[in-house]
């Protein structure tokens, strides 16, 4: 897998873009209105959520929200949180149930869409099931669906779904729909921003990286390299992997942070560790200019691995320098390496 995140000096700038909320008008209506928020419920004991003080009746009367009101604002839920709103009260459990019967059909979807559980991959049927979760309102299917329009090529109709979900406040939705904004057909870089604004404040790693990206260029938005900075580290400490290498750059040539060598050694290390091969490469070589030869070899291998051809010159120049037991070790360990989990 190969990364270009961090260009050679003669592109111009250090960084390049990917190749491709909160505060929800719905929400804050309901807000308003009831006093009331997604969390309120969730965050209480079921048995509180169930009963509650004549007073609370007289501001909150849950059980006569409107259906499609309900449905809005519980579209994105997961699982676990439609499931427990159902148990507030038995309209809401009746209202909530076509977004039950859209986590089945989301279900299905991803087992056709990945070939999972003993199906076999089918792309259309993927489709057909993730369109009748959009026909029941939920947004997590919106933006399922809309990413198999964009594969299949059907980029507006991708779009089209990917608003609907951004629209009802869905923080993947919005993220994909500025990824969309930022691509040559569509370009329309201050929209962007703005849908990544809100993803990105509701804790969407991947929409974090690239409000970072735009930050740095000044695409859509005037250039700020300290706020650029401070997205890339809140998308690295997220888990997003090419976060964690440009956080590592950021503080080396001191764009956004001070410079601190301590710093961004060990955001190298940790996105080497997570698998970007460019750091595992970079990390390599600063483990050589140390003296830590045989760690040295074991990042270097796995960067060759990887696909970068100038690791494998360096190992091999390393490795003659070490004993057969010192190198067969080395070797070993990069045979059993796997990567930490990440965002991506």
């Amino acid at each position: 897998m190969k990364q270009k995140t961090w260009p050679f000096r003669s592109d111009g700038s250090p960084f390049t873009a990917l190749p491709l909320a909160k505060n929800h008008p719905i929400s804050k209506q309901f807000s308003a209105n009831h006093h009331f928020t997604k969390s309120h419920f969730l965050d209480r004991p079921i048995k509180a959520r169930i009963t509650s003080s004549p007073s609370d009746h007289h501001h909150r009367d849950f059980s006569s929200l409107p259906y499609d009101l309900l449905n809005k604002i519980a579209s994105g839920f997961s699982h676990r949180d439609l499931n427990a709103a159902s148990l507030v009260c038995k309209s809401w459990n009746d209202g909530l149930k076509p977004l039950r019967e859209a986590m089945l059909l989301l279900r299905w979807g991803k087992r056709f869409k990945h070939g999972r559980a003993g199906v076999r991959a089918n792309l259309e049927k993927a489709l057909e099931s993730f369109l009748k979760g959009v026909a029941c309102g939920s947004s997590l299917a919106m933006v399922d669906a809309g990413l198999v329009y964009w594969e299949m090529g059907r980029k507006e109709d991708g779009i089209a779904l990917y608003r609907r979900a951004a629209e009802l406040g869905d923080p993947s939705g919005q993220c994909n729909l500025a990824i969309a904004y930022l691509q040559a057909d569509f370009a329309n870089p201050k929209e962007a921003v703005k849908w990544l604004l809100q993803s990105a404040s509701a804790g969407h790693v991947r929409a974090q990286y690239q409000l970072a990206l735009c930050l740095h260029h000044g695409r859509g938005i005037e250039r700020n390299l300290p706020e650029a900075a401070k997205w890339y580290l809140r998308a690295a400490e997220g888990g997003y992997v090419r976060a964690m290498y440009n956080v590592s750059l950021c503080y080396s040539v001191g764009e956004g942070f001070a410079k601190s060598h301590p710093q961004a050694k060990k955001w190298m290390k940790r996105a080497a560790d997570h698998g970007h091969s460019k750091a595992q490469f970079e990390h390599g070589l600063n483990l050589f200019s140390e003296g830590e030869l045989p760690k040295a070899v074991v990042y270097l291998e796995l960067a060759s691995r990887a696909g970068e051809t100038g690791a494998s010159h360096v190992k091999d120049v390393i490795v003659q320098q070490l004993s057969v037991t010192s190198r067969d070790r080395a070797m070993r360990l990069a045979e059993n390496w796997r990567p930490l989990p990440s965002s991506r």
